[in-house]
């Protein structure tokens, strides 16, 4: 599993794909969600702007299984 490190919390879907290189636009976020199942801890999710914290684990067909680690600056 790859963490992907932020720095406030929290992050909307969206973003943190884009963060995790699963898509390289905000805008393609909902076409993923429509035709990938991508769960966030464990539950099918499908909302682009679902909000994220620290430990939380998205896992991206094809992509791979990410956590979310908020890193203090």
């Amino acid at each position: 599993m790859k963490p992907i490190a932020i720095t406030t919390e929290p992050i909307a879907l969206s973003q943190f794909l884009k963060l995790a290189g699963c898509i390289d636009t905000g805008g393609q976020a909902k076409a993923l969600l429509a035709e990938t199942p991508v769960l966030v801890n464990g539950e099918p999710e499908n909302r682009r702007g679902r909000k994220l914290y620290a430990g939380d684990r998205v896992e991206v067909p094809g992509f791979g299984a990410f956590t979310v680690e908020v890193v203090k600056t």
